[in-house]
This record gives structure tokens, sequence and C-alpha cells, in this order.
């Protein structure tokens, strides 16, 4: 007999992530994580795969190592970690290891590092960090954004390209100024580095393509006015190759692959006609640390991942533009990978199967870890069934429904609809542990993937200046749908939760309905006036999603701020946000906290110290764990007590 989730059950997984290959084919590096509470912290050390033994162990012992990746001829490999870096305190190791003895501390960064890479003759690491000196007493801030959520105060820092030597440690730094290095790689030849860079503060989604040479330092822009996030090369050195778009649907546009040719100075898109994300945008609350390429080019061709529907899948184009599905597992999803001539290694996940590494080869797939195999054995697990209804405008909307296992007949049960955050990302085929506890905790868990939500076309996509209209109306009339079609949910006793974009639909729905019983708004929006003046990316979110330029014309923003509905509300509301969250800052909380005590409804906010944005990702075990026991204790109190009386 299975034993039902509980609050720190999660602490159970083993969070399996960033694959890389061995030059040779014959061995996979990867990162496997897990949550103590004792120490509070996750504890992450990396693992060996022997492809042709089908054996895996340990080739570090941590506790906090991660993003595992070969050197070109497969001797050494390099990791990056946080085993000397005092508590709270910024920064990341870079480390060495040829497997034999102890790995050597190559480099510490008090900046951190958003890319590492290896040249191709191994000499040298490319590395992003965070350059420059901020304030120890009072902050003297002359640019925007102050701050950047899961870093801190950036207004001095800046991203910047280091060359580091692989053998003594030793850095050159190839950028300076004003401008933030968003992505860069080095040619094949070792001669260029090909980089992406920001340079306008007020626009920071405004991205150009450069070619620095390495020796001179002859720095060349080859392309102006993209929004990109991710460079490399063709193998052959001819070519750059980067994934973003032109902004046709502003910053909801899908990310597309490119091609720039050095031959001919012309840029073409590769997957024009695929009217998809090259992204993986899959919403999923057990994911470990990982560096694992957005594409990865392999003689003639690139592959890269797709948020397609409910799921994600590995693509290939070549550079001629056709493009194909190269590997999909159905009723899965692939979350990362690496691929080499013989050999493609990913990781997956499903409703009720938490990540773990695969491997690709001859036309077959198959599993070759076993990490969390126990965890499924011991634990109630429920998959989702699959559900798709025409919404009132005739457009199909893709949903699913978990269930208690071992329904009781004809009795009926509370159930939570839960919204997805972005709103361009999607729910589908992963693992969420939070919806595996509400299950065991006798709770129905419905989500879809509305309008706004990623995985299909731009357009579907698209709800700029829209927000709260045909989203809103998708999620309504799910909830009509599935009470008509689920004879066990109880239409009495519903509850709604979301976070970011799911936190701003919560409150939305609560002050333009009283469907819902109990809510639950998590890391979430109120007012759009003060989220744009107060966030990392308000400045230019607001204005390109909502149209919200507060001076300017303050009623499109109170339009589409649920603040100004508050009198409307009379669901009792739990309000969840971290207090250094700064993508949707404290101050959203505050707000409808205070604007909900003042208009007598029932509500309550727990606010979580030292964490961010990503608290039901990435926080504290013990956050996570404490989190979770609030949001159940709030419904159990509205929903369950119903049928209590």
């Amino acid at each position: 007999m299975s034993d039902k989730l509980d609050f720190e059950s999660l602490t159970n997984l083993r969070l399996v992530s960033s694959p890389s290959i061995s030059p040779d084919g014959g061995r996979v590096l990867f990162t496997v994580s897990r949550m103590d509470l004792d120490s509070d912290k996750y504890i992450n050390n990396i693992w060996l795969y022997d492809v042709e033994n089908d054996t895996y162990d340990a080739v570090t012992q941590g506790p906090h190592d991660f993003c595992p990746l070969w050197s070109s001829r497969g001797d050494r490999f390099l990791f990056m970690g946080r085993r000397y870096i005092e508590e709270g305190k910024p920064g990341i190791e870079i480390w060495i290891s040829n497997m034999v003895g102890e790995p050597r501390q190559l480099i510490k960064l008090e900046g951190g590092a958003s890319k590492v890479e290896w040249s191709r003759d191994d000499k040298y690491i490319l590395v992003l960090t965070r350059v420059g000196e901020l304030d120890k007493d009072v902050k003297y801030v002359e640019r925007i954004p102050i701050w950047f959520n899961g870093e801190g105060f950036i207004y001095n820092l800046r991203r910047h390209i280091l060359l580091v030597d692989s053998i003594s440690g030793e850095y050159r730094q190839l950028t300076d100024g004003d401008i933030n290095v968003v992505d860069a790689s080095i040619s094949p030849d070792g001669k260029y580095i090909a980089y992406l860079v920001s340079g306008e503060e007020l626009k920071p989604y405004l991205i150009d393509l450069h070619l620095l040479n390495i020796e001179s330092g002859e720095d060349i822009t080859l392309l102006k006015g993209y929004t990109a996030w991710n460079v490399g090369w063709s193998p052959d050195g001819r070519n750059i190759l980067f994934v973003g778009h032109e902004r046709p649907r502003g910053l909801t546009s899908h990310n597309r692959l490119y091609l720039y040719s050095l031959k001919n100075d012309e840029v073409k898109c590769l997957t024009k006609s695929l009217d998809k994300n090259v992204a993986n945008t899959l919403n999923c609350d057990t994911r470990g640390p990982s560096c694992s390429p957005r594409f990865k080019p392999l003689d003639r061709e690139i592959y890269f991942i797709v948020t397609n529907g409910g799921y994600t899948s590995i693509y290939r184009a070549d550079y001629e533009g056709e493009v194909e599905e190269y590997l999909k597992i159905d009723k899965y999803s692939i979350d990362e990978f690496d691929v080499s001539r013989d050999l493609t290694v990913f990781t997956a996940m499903t409703f009720d199967k938490p990540k773990e590494l695969y491997i690709y080869m001859d036309g077959m797939y198959k599993k070759v870890t076993n990490f969390n195999d126990m965890f499924i054995k011991r634990f109630s697990l429920s998959s989702a069934e699959h559900f798709r209804f025409r919404a009132s405008d005739g457009v199909d909307i893709d949903g699913w429904i978990m269930k208690p296992l071992n329904l009781d007949g004809d009795k009926k049960i509370p159930w939570i609809l839960y919204i997805h955050g972005g709103p361009k990302t999607i729910f589908g085929y992963s693992f969420m542990e939070e919806f595996q506890l509400y299950i065991n905790k006798g709770y129905g868990v419905v989500f879809i993937n509305p309008r706004g939500s990623d995985g299909y076309t731009e357009e579907f996509a698209d709800i700029r200046k829209h927000y709260g209209e045909r989203d809103y109306q998708d999620l309504m009339e799910a909830v009509d749908y599935v009470t008509k079609k689920y004879s066990f949910l109880d239409s009495s006793r519903i509850g709604v939760a979301g976070g970011s974009y799911g936190g701003f639909m919560t409150n939305w729905i609560v002050t333009h309905t009283d469907k819902f019983k109990a809510a639950v708004t998590m890391r979430s929006i109120c007012n759009w006036i003060s989220f744009y003046g107060t966030t990392d990316i308000g400045f230019y979110f607001a204005e390109d999603q909502i149209g919200c330029i507060p001076w300017r014309d303050p009623s499109k923003c109170m339009e589409k701020s649920p603040i100004f509905y508050v009198e409307n509300v009379k669901t009792p509301t739990l309000i969840i946000h971290s207090i250094e969250d700064y993508r949707c800052w404290l101050d959203q909380a505050l707000e409808f906290f205070t604007a909900l005590k003042m208009v007598g409804v029932e509500t309550k906010m727990a606010l979580f110290p030292k964490e961010n944005h990503d608290l039901s990702r990435t926080g504290k075990p013990k956050h996570r764990v404490e989190r979770l026991k609030t949001i159940v204790e709030w419904f159990d109190k509205y929903l369950k007590a119903v049928e209590e009386k």
C-alpha cells in the first residue's frame, strides 16, 4: 500500500538535470540534486553515466556542484560550484576535474556566471559574469533597473565577457562599458567571439549581434535591434546561429532560430515555417540547476527544443530551413538535451514520473537512471486526464484534470483551478509535486492553457492590451465545462490559485466573480501603475503587454489593475509573496492585502524572507514546505469546512 504525500515529501525527490555528452559519445555527465531540511539547502553533485556498460555513479562529492561541461578533448570537465562561498554571499566557483583525485578550483567570481564554454583547443574558458561594485551603504542610483530578481541590486553592475586560462585561472576581460552581454560563444578556430549585447538602458530587449576578434580587439556590429537570447556557431565556423525574434507581436512573439552567414553578410530565419516557440516554457516545480544548451549544432543540422501544445520535444532544422520533429515521447516532455553523432541524451518527465536521464540511439530510447523509482513506488501519485473544449469563440482549449486515487463512488470533492504564470508558458506533461500533494489531500486539480499561453500559434499567445478578457473567459468556460463533464467535482467548493501572471489572474477573478469559495494569489500583480516603476522588467513589460505608461494615460493601467475593482471581492483570499521578489515586487502584495482588509474581505498574507519570485521552484526547502502547508490549510478552511458543516 502506498504512502500519501505530505508536505515534506518533496525532499524525497532527486532532481536530475544538465546532461552533457563526452566528445567520444561514450559518457554522460549530469547533475543530481536533493533538498535537505536539516541544513535547509540543496545538495548537488555531479554523476557520470557510462553508455557501454549502462552504469552510473557520482564523480564529485558536492555538496554544491552543478552544471558539468566536458572539455573538447574529453579528458577533463568543468563544473560550477559554491563549495567555499558563505551562505547568503554572491558568487560562483569554477572547478576543473580530470576524474583522478580531487578537482581543483580554477576561479572564484563574485559576479556569478551565466555562461561557461570551453574553447576548441581547451586552453581557455569563456565566462559571462557581472562586473562592477555596489555601494556598501547608501545606494546612489543613476540607472534602471535598480535590481533584478534572484540577484538583488545590479544598478552598478554590467555583464561582460571574460576569457579565462584553463590552467592558471588568469583572465582577460574582453568587453566593457555600459552594456550587458546576453550570451557569447567562441568560434571553432578560437579566433573570434560572437556575442549578443543589450546597450539601451530603457529598452534592454533590443539586442545587437557582435563579432569580436580576440587577438586584435576589433569589434564589429553585424545586426541591430533583434530580441535574442542565445548564440552559437556552425561547426565549420562560417555561420553564426542565434535564437530570438524581431517582435512582430511585441514581447509575445515566438522565438525563432536564425542563421547569419559571415560570407554573405545575410541573416536567414531557419524556422520560418514553424509557428511554434523555439523555447521550453513548460511549468515544473522539480527541476535542478541546468546549463544545457538552448540549441546544439551538429554537422549541417541544428537541434533545439520546441514547446508544442502540452509537451516539449526536440526538433531539428537544416541550413536551408527544412524543419522536422526529431524526438518526441508520447505523453512525456523532454526538458533538456545534448546530442552527438550516435547518441542523444535527454531528461524527460510526465505527470506521475519525475525527471530522469534517457538516451536515444539506433532509433530507440530508454530510461537509464532510476533515482526516483522508490519515490514512485512509495507514494500515491496520480496521472492526469486530458480534455479539450471549444471556447465560445470557436477556439479549442487544452486542459487536464487530476483526481485523488480511489475516488469514493458518488462522493463529490472540492477542487482547485490552478493558473500558470507567464502568461506565455504552458501546463502539460510535466511532474508538478504541488499538484500531487493536493491530490493526496483530497482535492481535484484542473489546469488549462488559456489564451496567452505558449505552445500554440503566435496569435493564440498574443493577449497584449487584453489581459482579463479572452483569457478570463477561457478559464471561466473551463470551469463550466469540467463541472458538467466530471460529476465528482463539487461546483459549490471551488478554489482558485496561481502565481505571477497566474496571481494577476487570480486577483482579476476574485474582483470579477464570486464563483470561487477560496483563493490563493502568489507573487502576483494587482496594480500595473506601481508594477511599472518598482520591478526589474516593469518599465518595458507593462507598456508592451498592457499599454500602460502611468503618466501618459493612467486609465489604461487602471482598467487592467485588479485593485481598482476590489470592492467587488467576496472570496476569502490568501496572499503569498517573497520579500525579495523583484519581478513582482512586495508592494503588490501589500497593496492588495490592505485593500482587501479595508473592504472587509477575509484575508491573510504570508511573506517569505530572503526568497524571490521563484519560491515555489527554487526556494529554501523549509520555506517550500511551509508554503505548501499554508496553502492547504487555507483551502481546507474554506473548501472542506463546508462539507464538515
